[in-house]
């Protein structure tokens, strides 16, 4: 089963799996994004917090200081997950971008082909005009009188 996904002004057919892959590639991007929001929240959230809590100064410090490490590791983590992301869907489309290849290759052909029709029309002319030279060196040849 396929089914159809527009981008732009042309309307694409896509088979079940590369929906599927472009579905999970959306899936990775939200969840990425969500978990780097959220880490980033949080993080603030214990820049700013005053604690009157039943534990030391000292032992408040040093956990959250932890748990701000836990949550830059995960922005990091999340952000290294987005830059491999990007590299897949660069991939998926050199790799599947059938259009803009086929294209490339119409155009390079329509090129060669204006190309060859020149040179042919060059040397059609060229022989053209050996031809007549030929001739008139014949003629003169013939009707010299060292002949």
């Amino acid at each position: 089963m396929a089914n159809t996904m527009a981008s732009g002004s042309r309307t694409t057919t896509l088979p079940q799996s590369k929906e599927a892959l472009l579905k999970s590639y959306n899936a990775r991007l939200k969840e990425d994004v969500r978990s780097m929001l959220e880490n980033f929240e949080e993080t603030l959230k214990l820049a700013r917090r005053e604690s009157h809590s039943q534990i030391s100064r000292t032992t408040q410090c040093e956990q959250d200081a932890l748990e701000m490490q836990i949550r830059a590791s995960n922005m990091v983590r999340a952000g290294e997950s987005l830059m491999k992301l990007v590299a897949d869907l660069k991939q998926y489309l050199i790799l599947n971008d059938f259009h803009s290849v086929n294209e490339a290759i119409t155009n390079n052909s329509q090129l060669f082909r204006a190309t060859q029709i020149e040179c042919d029309r060059k040397l059609m002319k060229l022989r053209d005009e050996m031809a007549m030279d030929l001739y008139d060196l014949e003629e003169e040849y013939y009707t010299s009188i060292f002949n």
